[in-house]
């Protein structure tokens, strides 16, 4: 994952947060859905990410072994 994508999702992980709590301190359960809708597809969108990224460097680490 390159360092855009990963700003991106902190950025909104942190704006969805932020909606949430504003719909949450406004009663307004429409904005609170939204933010934590928000939030949580970036939690996923940095896991997947991460996941990749390991499964990528587990792939290497087999080629490099069969290299030897």
């Amino acid at each position: 994952m390159d360092l855009d994508d990963k700003i991106k999702n902190k950025s909104d992980q942190v704006s969805g947060k932020t909606k949430e709590t504003v719909g949450k301190v406004t009663d307004n359960e429409r904005l609170e859905a939204k933010g934590k809708l928000q939030h949580d597809k970036a939690e996923l969108a940095e896991d997947f990410d991460d996941l990749k990224e390991k499964a990528k460097h587990a792939a290497d680490d087999v080629k490099d072994a069969f290299k030897k």
